[in-house]
């Protein structure tokens, strides 16, 4: 499966890394917006043995549409910028490229595009996406389902310098239907993303935890999302489309 990376910052140099060792996939380029590294490839920047292309784009100097056209890939996984799906969204769903954003907040307008771009080509959007925590998000969902009254609180850690509150807490408590200010942020050193669910019983407690270790978590995520929609054609899925079948059906036939 061919793939085009939109953003190399922390998580997007993460994520390249991931694609170029998995040999059911080829990473066909990557787009960034400053002009710097432009020529070079990220296989090389990453000093990763790879027959892949992965050569490295500036937006500023390229038509998307004739980019596309140029260097054809099956999926976009976007780990850019809010922004970035009104340059490329429009042109990547007339060529049928499926889009997989990994960006953490989107404004309103932001899902309203996604949601038409749906309509039309496969999009997916996860504000977290790595398989781990969204099996948390899943499992905890279970849980508030059998114990509907239960108390929950959320917990989330990031690295020191990471501003507001993470967009995947605000979706967890959107998820157990809390009040965001049951969202307790920790911020200190280098601590990639850790996030509790707490749930207290009478007499008892239960947490449900996950740690990101490395930024490599969101590529293997992102890869594993690829592989569910390889046969989609049109709509619009988060994760939990994605893991339903495997909690209460059969994965082989996931998202039918």
């Amino acid at each position: 499966m061919r793939i085009g990376l939109i953003g190399f910052g922390k998580a997007g140099k993460a994520v390249a890394n991931v694609i170029l060792q998995n040999p059911e996939f080829s990473l066909e380029w990557v787009l960034r917006s400053s002009k710097n590294m432009e020529h070079t490839s990220a296989k090389e920047l990453l000093d990763v043995d790879s027959n892949d292309k992965a050569k490295i784009f500036s937006d500023q100097n390229i038509e998307i549409n004739e980019h596309l056209s140029n260097y054809p890939v099956d999926a976009i996984i976007d780990f850019s910028s809010t922004e970035s799906i009104h340059k490329y969204g429009k042109a990547a769903s007339e060529k049928k490229i499926k889009i997989i954003s990994a960006i953490s907040h989107y404004g309103d307008e932001e899902i309203k595009v996604l949601k038409e771009l749906s309509k039309i080509n496969t999009v997916f959007w996860s504000p977290n996406i790595t398989l781990g925590v969204n099996y948390l998000l899943f499992a905890a969902s279970l849980l508030k389902n059998i114990a509907p009254d239960v108390d929950i609180e959320v917990v989330e850690e990031h690295f020191k310098a990471k501003s507001g509150v993470s967009g995947t807490a605000i979706k967890i408590a959107e998820t157990l239907d809390i009040e965001k200010n049951s969202i307790s942020s920790v911020r200190a050193g280098g601590i990639v993303g850790k996030h509790e669910v707490i749930f207290g019983f009478p007499y008892q407690t239960v947490r449900l935890v996950h740690e990101s270790i490395s930024r490599e978590a969101f590529g293997s995520g992102a890869l594993f999302v690829a592989k569910q929609l390889k046969n989609r054609t049109t709509g619009f899925y988060n994760f939990e489309d994605i893991l339903r079948p495997f909690f209460f059906g059969d994965p082989q036939n996931n998202l039918s």
